[in-house]
């Protein structure tokens, strides 16, 4: 063994690249950089190769023998040594491919879906709803583990009442599926996967469309009323929507370079809008009032600006309504008995178009920026309405700030049958 260890201290003071040998296939390699390790060599079905075992730094003799030994026990058995390496090393990767956890996988799918994304809303709906729902109980299980069942688990108590958060939910974890197994993360079907998989255990989806809670129109004066005492850009924010119709994503984003005050007219990109179009508001009297009442911050686009500049978030207008209805809620839906949301209000302004005024139907679906629902009639009907629509937020301001107030084109209903 002394001379052995002779010859390893022997080649490791070399310090010109080649290989030395030290018996039994077993070689130190000297690099052109002065590296050093050690080599198996060997012949299997008439083919010379070589193996690394690993580096003299760090390993000693006796383990590089062990090594060698090992290698020429599997060549003895018809197997070759480099190959059922490599056949570990593989088995090793997909040792730790299968850890990969379910939010590990999400994380890239939302970063990937980032780059390219048009509305970032968008994108913070996917971490919420992942966070809120999925998460707390597969958030961390390996994503090759996970099975239908878990994901039935996940939306079966929300499918019902939540219909379509628990639809976008599955189609989000069916696509973090898809992108685990594209990686080699997990196998076999799909577990989120619909038709076919899910369908049969959840249903075919069909739910009653359930409607935002809505204040009654009749009640808007007193709302107004008392959203007009409050201060804050929220409040003002939350009247604007309210006044405009619009959503509350659309008031929001809303920025100066947008308002037209000589024409009186709100110009929404179709980046903001839901059916992708661009979309004119025509503005009353009293949303311009509230526009020229508001500060304007040097550097901030926004109409509504969040107190560090930016724009409010997106729980800005709900928090003021909940806090105008306190802890016994006073605006409520006459119907569920909900407590009212900003959404909601749109609603408020549908029903009074349709039940206090003669403006026609395709007018008042122009105002809240709808798609008309018959082909031929929106074949017809390919102009803004703009005048038109004008004229109908002009009354829907007045009627805002007193219920009596009776513009041109108000009819109260008992005349109205009369």
């Amino acid at each position: 063994m002394s001379q052995e260890l002779s010859k390893v201290t022997k080649a490791k003071s070399q310090s010109e690249p080649g290989r030395y040998g030290l018996g039994g296939g077993l070689y130190l390699q000297v690099s052109p950089t002065g590296t050093k390790s050690y080599i198996f060599r060997y012949k299997l079905h008439g083919r010379s190769r070589h193996m690394g075992l690993g580096s003299a730094n760090t390993l000693d003799l006796k383990e590089a023998r062990k090594r060698a030994t090992k290698a020429r026990l599997l060549i003895l058995d018809g197997i070759d040594p480099l190959a059922e390496k490599d056949a570990q090393a593989d088995a090793e990767r997909q040792k730790r491919a299968r850890t990969k956890s379910f939010a590990d996988c999400a994380a890239v799918v939302i970063a990937n879906k980032t780059k390219n994304a048009k509305n970032p809303k968008h994108i913070a709906q996917w971490t919420s709803t992942l966070e809120t729902y999925v998460y707390p109980t597969l958030g961390k299980r390996p994503v090759g583990e996970v099975t239908k069942h878990d994901v039935e688990a996940v939306l079966r108590p929300i499918w019902d009442t939540k219909h379509e958060t628990a639809s976008r939910v599955r189609g989000r974890m069916e696509a973090v599926f898809d992108y685990a197994k594209a990686m080699g993360y997990r196998e076999g079907d799909n577990p989120a996967a619909w038709k076919g998989n899910l369908q049969p255990l959840l249903g075919d989806g069909s739910r009653a469309k359930r409607h935002q809670p809505s204040l009654p129109y009749t009640r808007i004066f007193e709302f107004m009323a008392d959203l007009r005492k409050r201060e804050g850009t929220s409040a003002r924010a939350l009247e604007f929507a309210i006044l405009t119709a619009a959503r509350s994503s659309e008031v929001l984003g809303a920025t100066w370079a947008e308002i037209d005050f000589d024409a009186k007219v709100w110009t929404i990109p179709a980046a903001r809008m839901k059916a992708n179009r661009e979309h004119d508001v025509p503005l009353s009297d009293a949303a311009i009032a509230l526009l020229k009442a508001l500060p304007r911050i040097k550097d901030v686009p926004y109409l509504f600006a969040a107190t560090r500049g930016g724009k409010l978030s997106d729980m800005a207008l709900s928090m003021t309504v909940r806090r105008m209805n306190g802890e016994t809620p006073k605006f409520v839906d006459r119907v569920s008995g909900d407590p009212v949301v900003p959404h909601g209000f749109r609603s408020t302004f549908r029903e009074f178009a349709g039940n206090m005024t003669t403006h026609p139907r395709e007018v008042i679906e122009h105002a809240l920026a709808h798609r008309l629902p018959d082909a031929v009639e929106r074949a017809y009907q390919r102009s803004t309405l703009l005048p038109k629509r004008a004229l109908l937020m002009a009354d829907w301001a007045a009627y805002c700030e007193r219920p009596n107030t009776v513009g041109n084109n108000v009819v109260p209903m008992a005349q109205a049958r009369a």
